[in-house]
């Protein structure tokens, strides 16, 4: 089964990049379940605003990037979404990558690494459950919460509290879970 850390943020001077590439390196090094772990940077994508012609059900895409990330994510079997919180709410650029596609989404798992100031990201990960539920995906409970992100970031690198690699083991463990539970509805 394969694993898909997608950082979100495609702001320039994201902090989205350090904790993305920490949490993708840690879930290589803490698999679980998980034969594969890829890194979805959507800065690196570039998806346009959606410019498809064709309703995403249709599958009838016309652009090189939407067929890559047609690819991308319907070869995976769970997400992890790197989600920072802009003005209690997910960047554009999640709502974009998720409105580009519908049947690649269903039935998989998604759990969040969410940052930000005092919250750390909570409000952004609510939002981002209920636009994920309507392509299918199944929100995990655990998560991976990062408040005050600004004390972990170092010379562009993001050093992750005790309490915050903790979390992210029981959270990969229980999209794991997920992952296999709903593998025969992917078929």
């Amino acid at each position: 089964m394969k694993l898909n850390v997608i950082i979100t943020s495609t702001r320039p001077g994201r902090n989205g990049e350090p904790v993305g590439n920490w949490f993708y390196d840690y879930a290589k090094a803490h698999p679980g379940a998980f034969d594969e772990v890829i890194l979805s940077d959507l800065a690196e994508i570039g998806l346009p605003l959606l410019d498809e012609p064709h309703h995403p059900r249709a599958k009838k895409y016309q652009h090189e990037h939407t067929k890559n990330w047609s690819r991308i994510v319907d070869g995976s079997d769970a997400f992890v979404f790197v989600l920072p919180e802009y003005n209690y709410a997910p960047p554009p650029s999640f709502f974009n990558a998720i409105d580009y596609l519908a049947l690649e989404w269903n039935y998989k798992p998604a759990g969040f690494v969410s940052y930000g100031g005092i919250s750390g990201g909570m409000r952004s990960t609510q939002g981002a459950k209920e636009i994920l539920t309507t392509v299918k995906v199944v929100p995990v409970l655990e998560q991976v919460a990062v408040p005050m992100v600004f004390d972990y970031l170092k010379d562009g690198a993001f050093a992750a509290p005790q309490i915050v690699q903790d979390s992210a083991d029981v959270m990969i463990a229980e999209l794991g879970r997920w992952a296999a539970a709903l593998k025969p509805m992917r078929g």
